[in-house]
């Protein structure tokens, strides 16, 4: 595999934990950016040990112009080898876990790519629930696209990538992505 030196590399990401820290700090950092519409964001990680398919459970409040409303996600990070398969996943009962804990979705972020046997069953979840709750995939392009403009996480947990987008001058004098 070729790697691109213009984009981050989860390579440089140690194990899980730091994926999952990661996943946490983006959110966080939403927090502070002045175009979207979320005034107050919650983050709760699930803690150390069996999390049954919840890592983080966030909590957001949005202001749509006419009201405002809260959305609660459940997020899974999944810092697999290979892509991720049903098999991964095999242990969870998503829209049980969702209903359980009164969310109105689940996230799933992952470090590499989803088989289409995962892509299938998410877009199945999707059009079948009754309840109308959200599931959502994050392979390793969706996620890098989103952390691609937020540089105190870049600067964190991608040093190499920062300091070689620095070296490359890819980033204008504002240290806005190009």
């Amino acid at each position: 595999m070729v790697k691109n030196e213009n984009m981050p590399n989860f390579d440089e990401i140690e194990d899980w934990k730091q994926f999952q820290s990661l996943v946490e700090a983006y959110f966080n950092e939403l927090k502070n950016d002045p175009n979207n519409k979320i005034y107050q964001i919650e983050v709760i990680k699930s803690g150390v040990g069996g999390d049954g398919g919840r890592d983080i459970l966030l909590t957001m409040n949005l202001d749509d112009e006419i009201s405002t409303y809260s959305r609660k996600w459940v997020v899974q990070c999944k810092f697999n080898d290979k892509d991720l398969n049903l098999g991964n996943l095999d242990k969870i009962n998503i829209p049980s876990l969702v209903h359980s804990l009164g969310a109105d979705g689940y996230l799933l972020i992952c470090r590499k790519y989803f088989t289409n046997n995962v892509q299938t069953f998410f877009a199945n979840l999707n059009d079948n629930c009754k309840f109308k709750y959200r599931y959502e995939l994050w392979d390793k392009d969706n996620f890098i696209d989103k952390l691609i403009d937020k540089d105190k996480i870049l600067i964190h947990y991608f040093p190499k990538f920062y300091k070689y987008t620095k070296s490359k001058k890819l980033f204008t004098n504002n240290d806005n992505w190009r």
